[in-house]
């Protein structure tokens, strides 16, 4: 059974592959046009990996696709919201074949489509975007758990509450855009200066450097939080029910704010503080769905998909804030890996099959063999040299305070470099964090690095240990640590952690414990191999012209390396 995942509307697009249920491949479009958070359909995902594993298309046994268009064929119904500023509802263009041969097995879940390829009909399944997040459940480890999906908007819903157990995934409720936690944020975002649904982890950085203000109580004013676990914005000072057209603000709520949209390059007092306080009433109100949520379910394993669960600063809360003891947010709960999610919805939801696969790590994409390494750095005439310990090789570098690009094995999928496509430093250099930010990331100054630390030594230097295979939750870090870590501390005691275990990447496992025995310190700084406006490295060029256009000392391409002159 082979079933092709697409996030195909949206940004981030993507495809992956499901094999009998296991999840073989899965890769965002970005990485292959070099278009960041392009919206174009992923063709060249879908094409890559049928050229991967010797398919064609009509080898394919389903497509799962994370929207459906039935759901925005509905009548728009008033009592979604009590606040009656939302008059339009403004539909997608459907295109009409979609449903000419179409059949709807029900309008709110899923709608059936099929096209023909040399005489076999190949099945495609539009799922409700909200329970593409919500199928992030079939690939956890738990068999039973509470399922919250929070994001801008997917098809009329911009949050959905479920309970999964076993193959079952039950709906027992959802909220309706234009009451949407994700714009929320996306709209101070925005105001602070940077791109919506695009940048809004600088938001998440930007807060550590306010504090509680007259914003706080302000933006408080504009959420009401209710007694069934729901909440409701003002929309008299967001324009969500314009589809952000032009803006996610508007003038109204600029003048009740008595500020302006930020337009120079760097943040002021006023603009720390307004992050502080987005991110501040962002918590409030997770917690606020969560712990009415618990109430429903009364169980403590927790699923969190959608695209606020890139939120890793309030990631890291949640079991101090709630009464969930186990969390599992996949490496992409965003639009990128809904595609992946519907795939899993199919397989284990609608074709009822076993579930049989558990995520331990999202190395899910390209790889490169050192045999075609070594052809392409001679097919270019660079300058190279071997090693047979790239790991030793590499921890020797980071602890002579130099900053190295590590490229090796399968790409990640996700926002998230964890080890295979990263850019490594010592977090023990005082001038480290704008070292990177200024000649290799080129962007904002107070933006933070993770630390990517051996999972055995987490309780030593971060208060309250949690799991974050996949860099998404946030910790403090213990204070006799945070002077001697300048490089991954950020400005409110923090880290945006990796837990690091020998069994998920075995190499960058002990690339650390190397430079653990040359230093002792089991940490390093490890942030994504790519520099402002360009996606994650994926292919042997990409890697090579990165190292020529950034302030990068070496860069490690399997067991092969670069050095600048």
């Amino acid at each position: 059974m082979k079933i092709l995942g697409l996030n195909a509307i949206g940004f981030n697009t993507s495809s992956s592959l499901l094999v009998d249920g296991k999840l073989v491949f899965a890769i965002e479009e970005e990485r292959l046009s070099r278009e960041k958070r392009t919206r174009k359909f992923p063709i060249l995902a879908i094409n890559y990996i049928l050229k991967t594993f010797s398919l064609r298309i009509e080898d394919i046994d389903a497509i799962a696709v994370s929207w459906n268009p039935g759901v925005n064929l509905e009548k728009f119904d008033l009592n979604y919201s009590s606040n009656k500023t939302y008059i339009p509802n403004i539909l997608y263009s459907i295109p009409s074949y979609l449903f000419k041969l179409g059949k709807v097995l029900d309008s709110k879940m899923v709608v059936q489509d099929f096209f023909t390829e040399k005489n076999k009909k190949i099945k495609i399944f539009y799922i409700n975007h909200h329970l593409c997040h919500a199928a992030a459940f079939n690939f956890s480890k738990f068999k039973k758990a509470s399922i919250l999906t929070l994001d801008a908007f997917g098809e009329k819903q911009s949050a959905g509450l479920y309970y999964g157990l076993d193959n079952k995934i039950t709906e027992i409720s959802k909220i309706f855009f234009p009451h949407s936690l994700g714009s929320f944020y996306s709209t101070f975002t925005e105001i602070c200066g940077f791109t919506p649904q695009s940048d809004e982890w600088k938001l998440m950085g930007a807060s550590a450097y306010g504090k509680k203000n007259h914003f706080y109580k302000k933006i408080k004013k504009l959420i009401n939080l209710k007694n069934d676990g729901t909440f409701e914005l003002d929309l008299n000072f967001f324009n969500h029910y314009m589809f952000h057209r032009p803006n996610f603000y508007n003038q109204k709520l600029l003048s009740y704010l008595k500020i302006e949209t930020n337009r120079f390059t760097t943040l002021s007092k006023d603009y720390y503080n307004l992050a502080y306080a987005a991110q501040k009433i962002f918590e409030e109100t997770l917690f606020h769905i969560l712990n009415n949520f618990y109430k429903k379910t009364n169980n403590s394993n927790l699923v969190f998909s959608g695209g606020c669960a890139l939120n890793c600063l309030a990631n890291g809360q949640i079991i101090h804030k709630t009464k969930f003891k186990k969390i599992f947010i996949p490496p992409v709960p965003d639009d990128a890996g809904a595609g992946l999610g519907a795939a899993f919805y199919v397989n284990n939801n609608i074709f009822e099959r076993k579930r049989n696969y558990v995520m331990q790590n999202n190395y899910l994409g390209p790889e490169s063999s050192n045999n075609e390494i070594k052809k392409k750095l001679i097919k270019y005439k660079l300058e190279f040299k071997h090693t047979k310990e790239p790991e030793k090789f590499a921890a020797n570098l980071i602890a002579n305070n130099q900053i190295i690009g590590w490229f090796q094995g399968r790409l990640e999928f996700g926002d998230r470099a964890l080890g295979n496509r990263s850019i490594l430093a010592d977090p023990r250099q005082k001038d480290i964090k704008d070292r990177i930010n200024n000649i290799i990331k080129y962007r904002e100054i107070f933006r933070p690095f993770a630390p990517a630390i051996l999972d055995e030594k987490v309780k030593e230097y971060f208060e309250d240990y949690q799991n974050s295979d996949f860099m998404e939750k946030t910790l403090k870090i213990k204070k006799i640590f945070r002077k001697k870590l300048p490089g991954i501390t950020h400005n409110d005691g923090t880290g945006r952690l990796q837990t690091v275990k020998k069994n998920n990447n075995k190499k960058f496992y002990n690339l650390i414990n190397e430079f653990y025995k040359l230093t002792n310190c089991p940490v390093i700084i490890n942030t994504s191999l790519n520099y402002k406006g360009e996606p994650i490295c994926c292919f042997i060029e990409d890697a090579i012209k990165t190292f020529y256009l950034t302030g990068l000392n070496y860069i490690i391409i399997g067991n092969y390396y670069l050095i600048k002159k």
